[in-house]
């Protein structure tokens, strides 16, 4: 199964850049921030386990190929700073019958998440990430997004929100399942209002 690539995306203040193993020793000063677990547990990575685990997402895929990886850096424009990161795990459907089938049937789907350092939370850069990377998603054939968010993380929920997801009654391991169709873009533009100062999940 193939996959498509991350390419450079630009916002009114943000570059996304595809992730390289290279990013590692910028991003780990930026994430190397137990706040960052707040919500969903663990440690920051070592320098090396972050170097490492780069390097395997930069494949752009699964080991096995069943799962496309695409990872942005954010990066601010005013003076280049790495602020965060979105990233998106893409699958397809299991193939079903064609009676049962929907019009969106065979697309396919992206599980979403973001993080953004502790420094640079609450200025909107996790909104608009979050959109470039949803409008970038869909012109590339993705149909469905999904996201897991802890409940009481409401910077996270309002990221979600602006992605058009909505809460569905499923969680996993104390986290929601939200869920959304890319049908057309996003009703909210990467407009950047200020957000709760809480961490967003490890990237």
């Amino acid at each position: 199964m193939t996959w498509p690539s991350a390419t450079p995306v630009g916002t009114a203040r943000l570059r996304l850049e595809p992730l390289r193993a290279g990013h590692a020793p910028e991003a780990f000063a930026l994430f190397d921030d137990v706040r960052l677990h707040r919500w969903t547990g663990g440690a920051p990575d070592t320098l090396e386990q972050l170097d490492a685990r780069y390097r395997r997402q930069s494949a752009g895929h699964s080991p096995d190929g069943r799962h496309g990886w695409l990872n942005w850096m954010l990066r601010r424009l005013t003076d280049g700073r790495l602020v965060g990161t979105v990233q998106a795990t893409l699958s397809r459907p299991d193939p079903v019958p064609a009676t049962r089938r929907d019009p969106g049937a065979g697309a396919a789907e992206a599980e979403l998440a973001w993080v953004i350092g502790v420094a640079h939370q609450g200025e909107g850069y996790g909104r608009e990430g979050a959109l470039a990377m949803a409008a970038w998603l869909r012109a590339h054939g993705v149909d469905r997004l999904t996201a897991h968010i802890h409940p009481g993380h409401e910077a996270s929920m309002g990221i979600a929100r602006a992605l058009d997801l909505r809460a569905t009654d499923r969680s996993t391991d104390g986290e929601v399942l939200w869920t959304g169709r890319l049908t057309a873009p996003p009703a909210r533009t990467a407009r950047t209002p200020r957000t709760s100062r809480t961490p967003g999940p490890p990237g």
